[in-house]
């Protein structure tokens, strides 16, 4: 299928008929019918079974559909690109993806060491997940990204920052207080205590079900989050204890909670992310070196 096939196709399966497609992609009805026609030739076979003006997709159809979805994603994301190339990055803006379990603390303190030497400069933060700091980068959204745990991408170079351990948040009266060590809370002892997971498909989550399996403990999540502060309100609440990143444990309520170590340690790193391709910038810079402070800061007195 040609392009123009493609951008046809996809019109009609989004309005159900021609003259609404030719509509939306803003041509004559006509042409839309003989793109159509065009595209069964050279495919040979139906795309469309008409009755009453109506157009009703014919099983190869919708095998093809979802390919097409994707393809026009693809689209947009070049033409943001584009965008983002022409219109380049302003010299007074610095545009910061951070995943969420950095933004409560960490960065606030980054960008408040940022701004006092760079008063003029006007700092944008978007608080995302992982893929979607990846790909913002990659998109060319922003000029860093900071993550906690690695990322496996050709075109992103990373530093590490700091490396921190994982943390066990327990509320108070949960657990027996013999299990309640200073140097840390077993795996195996939070396999009888409701427990607020992340999600599977977290890196640290991954982290957590691997270190299950190896050590064969079963975990008995009760609550399932995407985020690592949601993990930690929700063991606040006494909703069950939570295994976070040091930076989230740091931000804990003591007065509901204990924070203790994880045994067997688990150490992941925090990341500063940009493009391979593109040195960073002296702001970029200078923000992950500010990060890199308060990383230190934080984690010495939480």
């Amino acid at each position: 299928m040609r392009l123009r096939h493609i951008e046809v196709f996809n019109a009609i399966m989004q309005t159900g008929s021609v003259s609404a497609a030719a509509r939306l992609i803003n041509v004559t009805q006509p042409a839309v019918s003989r793109t159509l026609q065009h595209a069964e030739l050279q495919l040979g076979f139906a795309l469309f079974q008409r009755a009453r003006g109506r157009l009703t997709p014919t099983n190869e159809a919708l095998a093809l559909f979802p390919h097409i979805e994707k393809l026009f994603e693809q689209l947009d994301e070049v033409q943001r690109l584009a965008a983002n190339l022409r219109h380049g990055q302003a010299a007074d803006r610095l545009t910061v993806l951070t995943v969420f379990a950095l933004s409560r603390d960490v960065l606030p303190r980054a960008v408040a060491g940022f701004r006092a030497k760079y008063p003029e400069v006007q700092v944008h933060v978007q608080a995302l997940h992982t893929p979607q700091v990846v790909s913002g980068l990659l998109l060319q959204e922003a000029d860093v990204g900071f993550v906690i745990s690695s990322v496996r991408q050709a075109a992103l170079e990373h530093e590490t920052l700091a490396e921190v351990d994982m943390q066990c948040v327990v509320p108070k009266g949960l657990m027996a207080s013999n299990r309640m060590r200073p140097e840390g809370v077993e795996l195996a002892d939070l396999a009888n205590v409701p427990l607020v997971a992340l999600d599977g498909k977290d890196p640290l989550g991954v982290r957590i079900q691997q270190a299950c399996r190896e050590h064969g403990v079963g975990l008995s999540p009760v609550v399932t989050v995407q985020t690592y502060h949601a993990a930690l309100s929700m063991a606040e609440y006494g909703l069950g204890a939570a295994i976070v990143d040091g930076c989230t444990a740091a931000a804990a309520d003591l007065a509901k909670v204990h924070v203790v170590p994880l045994l067997p340690h688990i150490t992941v790193g925090v990341n500063a992310l940009h493009l391979a391709q593109r040195p960073g910038s002296v702001l970029a810079r200078a923000m992950t070196q500010e990060m890199r402070r308060a990383l230190k800061v934080t984690l010495s007195t939480g």
